[in-house]
């Protein structure tokens, strides 16, 4: 986790839940989203460390657009099918204002405030009822946060359409090192039945965008 500087532009993201199947049950949704975030972490570090702020809501901060959408995505995953959440991502000027307390303001907060907001309200409408992932950005072109929220867009309604062993094959995938077979032996089925479910649920689809969009920068 590196140090940040009292001023400076980053991508933050943004992230609360949007329905609990384990709602009853307070500790247990907290506890989740805390181990989903410290496995996160270890994998993609942000800049202070991926953490819940207040009531359900968690927040990070990193270097490059692409570290963000990936973190966004595991989160996504590792929560899932229990806890279900939103993610707005914002690039800007991240200004510190109490670096012993962690608190930071600024157009990069503000714009993944407005993302997670447009993220809330997407999902109202039917069309986009899967969209969870946002972007927006300060002083960015127009045309380069469309295309990066067309992605998010088709992205998450893939995901948004998986079932719950379609999403753990995919989670499972997330890891370059796990292989179809060794999946195939966790899930009590075929290889070939994997294979199957990363061709026609669009599994392999939602990789190869995923590859693409940790790229940026």
């Amino acid at each position: 986790m590196d140090e940040m500087n009292p001023r400076a532009s980053l991508v933050v993201l943004i992230g609360d839940i949007v329905d609990s199947r384990i709602s009853g049950d307070r500790r247990a949704v907290h506890d989740a989203v805390v181990a989903a975030l410290e496995g996160v972490e270890a994998l993609v570090p942000s800049v202070r460390g991926l953490r819940i702020t207040v009531g359900d809501e968690f927040q990070g901060a990193y270097t490059s657009l692409g570290a963000a959408l990936d973190a966004a995505l595991r989160v996504r995953l590792a929560l899932s099918p229990d806890v279900d959440v939103r993610i707005g991502v914002g690039r800007g000027v991240v200004t510190v204002l109490d670096a012993e307390r962690g608190i930071e303001d600024g157009p990069g907060w503000w714009a993944a405030r407005a993302a997670i907001e447009h993220v809330e309200a997407a999902a109202e409408r039917a069309p986009t009822r899967t969209l969870r992932t946002g972007y927006r950005a300060e002083g960015r072109r127009g045309s380069e946060v469309d295309a990066v929220n067309a992605a998010l867009l088709c992205r998450d309604h893939l995901v948004g359409s998986l079932s719950d062993r379609s999403t753990r094959l995919l989670r499972g995938l997330m890891d370059p090192r796990t292989t179809q077979a060794e999946l195939a032996e966790r899930e009590g089925v075929s290889a070939s039945a994997v294979s199957q479910r990363v061709r026609a649920d669009g599994i392999g689809a939602v990789l190869a965008a995923h590859e693409l969009l940790r790229g940026l920068p």
